[in-house]
């Protein structure tokens, strides 16, 4: 309201009075033109020559002497009709008296473009009855899966009983419709369509779907029925799933649905459902009406006389009765009916094994993640009425543009703020209504609308008054007149023209009379009709034809043209208003506009982070956070670990593609390197990317890199090993050194005692040289010489 005002107000500033500007000749006519103009129903006000003076500001009005009781100008308003408090617990003697939306009924009554507001408080509360239908796909895939649940009633109960104390089970099964192409129905099939079939010879005949066991709180009559059950075969890979999905939604009362309890229908199959238009196959034209057809047999007795049911009808249907579907599908199929889930409020999708031994964890997987979102609906919202949307979840902050919350705990309420703008006036009289609801309740907000659209000094009107001359009615301060008279007071009759009556029907002197676009009749302009719209105003100078337009459209198709000005609808802004609003598609899979990576400008992102780009700014290799952010995706996919574990949470915000290598590559320039400490002190790497078609990658080792531990007793060897091995060097070394000293001594000695024996012997021979020379000469001498040789050789 304040953003209107300062519109308002800067419009004036520039000289566009959106209210004079007009042309109103009527109270109701003022009020139509934008939400802050008023209307002054004091008889003696304004210009004599022009009536749109009396449609202005409340302010302006007030300046030029409109007394303030003789303002018309009604605003919208909110009154809680019915406003019980939440329950805090489903079960005990109050069960059949839980409130979960607050509050329950609320009256509006709206001036067109005048925008009002309310909040809506939702709770989803502990220990709340749970009604769960088990419907199964019995053709001949599903034989083993038989096998697997035939004791499921007791499991599933003590379960689910850990997380409400007033459970009940039921159980139907389906095949397809019974008739050609879609099954065999040659005469030897028709009691055994397995004859002839070696791997399983005997099954009983296809049926369309059969209700088997109403809601109970006794589970040993689900085990006792599933005992009883055999499969059947049908021709073609599609099964007619949806055919019992919509008979197990309708038929109330056959299956036994509690008004004051949560509604869950589990659809467990391993192949693709037939759709609407499959019927024509075989002769099927008459679409599904949406009605329960169940004969005395409890059997389906329309399978062979209307075609499948449309998603449309589905959702519809399921929604009306509060009904969450849990498709309960093999792996191959995931994708398959994940985009159905998108296209069905209210449901989720997981994935079954193939003998469904996992079928009692996916159930109560599917429990908690049903029970963790809040998501709102409106049903039969006036064509006429624009809703917008801000929920207040868990942390507190406002995101406009959403109805939903995720990621809550049973027990905490979150909060929706709804903004409510009525665009045009019905009929007189007209009294609407629209109701919100949380996808799954059974408790809903009554809306009734009623419309400001009329002035209440209306209520005196006086016909043929004086002051129209008695040819005219007197209301709101002005007359109408009656056919053929003109005038403020109806002094006037048509065709009269005259010098006096022309100079007010000029903008200013030496214009054009009304602006060459009309006639002055009783100093009034009547503006020519055009086959491209209205042109009116005081001097025929606006027309509702002349504004900017977008692809051809004026206004964009949002707003309405106002003298050359789009005055947009609620939730568009713009010269020619095609800049929506909405937020929605600005929202990330974290819940965060644009990722916090930017900002939303008329529906789409517009990133500021260096480096992000996507349609939510969710892609950004080289942001500080990137790694971070990817890290979760790593953890919950490839270890089922960290805090994206829940399989829901993992699917829906990681879905980018994972390649695990052994040895991680990191010369590529375009990749950012990533690491991280697991819990048991390894480290995990992984690569991130970008692909040309905007695909993340994410290349990972298959396991975290980890370093053993030293062994202490490895430890101990090795220091007393080094110890023992440096002594043993330095043995060595010495050892070394004390040889090489005594081989030189050694040496040494020997090399002296050489000499010594070298030197006797010179003496030796010098002495027996001499003997012998002195024998010659002298015997005495030669036995003195012998006796003193044989001296030395004594020596």
């Amino acid at each position: 309201m304040c953003v209107l005002l300062l519109v308002t107000f800067t419009t004036f500033s520039l000289g566009l009075n959106v209210c004079m500007s007009g042309s109103a000749t009527s109270c109701e006519e003022c009020l139509l033109i934008h939400p802050s103009c008023a209307w002054c129903a004091q008889e003696e006000f304004g210009r004599v020559r022009t009536m749109t003076s009396r449609c202005d500001l409340s302010q302006n009005l007030q300046k030029r002497g409109c007394e303030a009781h003789n303002i018309e100008s009604p605003s919208s308003t909110t009154m809680v009709v019915k406003s019980e408090p939440l329950s805090s617990k489903g079960s005990g003697p109050t069960q059949y008296d839980v409130i979960q939306i607050m509050p329950q009924k609320i009256s509006l009554s709206l001036r067109p473009g005048d925008q009002t507001s309310f909040e809506v408080q939702v709770r989803q509360v502990e220990d709340y009855p749970v009604d769960l239908y088990y419907l199964m796909d019995l053709s001949l895939s599903m034989k083993d899966d038989l096998d697997t649940i035939r004791n499921l009633g007791t499991k599933l109960a003590d379960e689910m009983r850990k997380l409400t104390s007033n459970f009940r089970l039921g159980f139907g099964s389906f095949v397809d419709k019974n008739m050609s192409p879609f099954s065999y129905t040659a005469t030897k099939y028709q009691d055994n369509p397995c004859n002839g079939y070696k791997l399983f010879p005997n099954c009983v005949p296809s049926f369309g779907f059969r209700h088997l066991l109403s809601l109970t709180d006794k589970v040993d009559r689900f085990n006792e029925e599933v005992q009883k059950q055999m499969v059947s075969r049908n021709r073609d890979a599609p099964e007619g799933g949806f055919d019992a999905i919509l008979q197990a939604a309708v038929c109330k009362e056959r299956i036994g649905w509690r008004k004051e309890a949560f509604h869950l229908l589990v659809f467990a199959t391993d192949d693709v459902p037939h759709l609407a238009l499959d019927g024509k196959l075989g002769g099927l034209v008459q679409p599904h009406d949406g009605e329960c057809h169940m004969n005395e047999k409890n059997e389906y007795s329309g399978s062979t006389k209307m075609d499948y049911p449309s998603l449309a009808l589905l959702g519809e249907k399921l929604a009306e009765n509060n009904i969450y579907l849990i498709f309960a599908v093999t792996k191959r199929l995931y994708v398959i009916y994940k985009n159905f889930t998108a296209l069905i409020p209210g449901t989720t999708v997981e994935i079954l094994d193939q003998d469904s031994k996992n079928i009692i964890q996916l159930i109560v997987n599917a429990y908690n993640n049903i029970r963790s979102k809040v998501e709102l609906t409106v049903w039969d919202q006036p064509e006429d009425l624009s809703l917008s949307f801000t929920a207040t979840c868990q942390d507190g902050q406002p995101l406009p543009g959403l109805r939903k919350c995720a990621d809550l705990k049973i027990g905490d309420t979150v909060s929706f703020n709804v903004s409510v703008d009525a665009r045009g006036c019905p009929a007189p009289g007209t009294q609407q209504r629209f109701t919100i609801k949380p996808v799954g309740f059974k408790d809903r907000l009554e809306v009734s609308v009623d419309y400001r659209c009329d002035c209440g000094c209306s209520d005196w009107t006086q016909a043929n008054s004086s002051r129209c001359s008695s040819i005219g009615q007197y209301t709101c301060g002005t007359c109408r007149c009656d056919p053929g008279y003109l005038g403020a007071r109806c002094e006037c009759q048509e065709g009269e023209a005259g010098s006096m009556y022309l100079s007010a029907c000029r903008e200013a002197e030496g214009k054009q009379i009304c602006g060459g676009r009309g006639e002055c009749s009783c100093n009034q302009c009547l503006c020519y009709e055009s086959e491209f719209g209205k042109i009116y105003g005081t001097f025929c100078e606006c027309d509702d034809f002349s504004c900017a337009r977008h692809k051809g459209i004026l206004c964009s198709g949002h707003g309405e043209c106002h003298c050359g000005e789009c005055k947009c609808h609620a939730g568009y802004i713009g010269d020619n208003c095609n800049c929506s609003t909405d937020t929605s598609s600005c929202v990330s899979d974290d819940g965060k506009i644009c990722s916090g990576r930017g900002s939303c400008a008329c529906g789409h992102c517009q990133c500021t982070e260096p480096g992000a780009f996507g349609d939510t700014c969710e892609k950004c290799p080289t942001c500080p956070d990137a790694c971070g952010t990817k890290r979760e995706c790593i953890e919950c996919r490839l270890f089922d670990s960290g805090r994206l574990s829940d399989n829901q949470t993992c699917q829906r915000l990681c879905k980018d593609e994972i390649i695990t290598v052994e040895t991680l590559k990191t010369e590529d320039p375009n990749s950012v390197l990533c690491l991280y400490k697991t819990e048991n002190e390894c480290v995990m790497k992984f690569m991130y990317s970008e692909h040309a078609n905007g695909m993340s990658v994410l290349t990972a080792l298959k396991e975290p890199e980890c370093g053993a531990a030293p062994d202490a007793m490895t430890v101990l060897l090795a220091v007393v090993g080094s110890i023992l091995l440096v002594g043993i060097v330095l043995l060595a070394i010495w050892k070394l050194v004390i040889t090489v000293h005594d081989r030189r001594e050694f040496a040494r000695f020997q090399s002296a005692r050489c000499r010594a024996r070298y030197e006797m012997v010179r003496r030796m021979t010098n002495l027996f040289i001499t003997v012998i020379y002195s024998a010659f000469r002298n015997k005495d001498l030669l036995n003195k010489s012998h006796n003193k040789l044989h001296g030395l050789f004594v020596q």
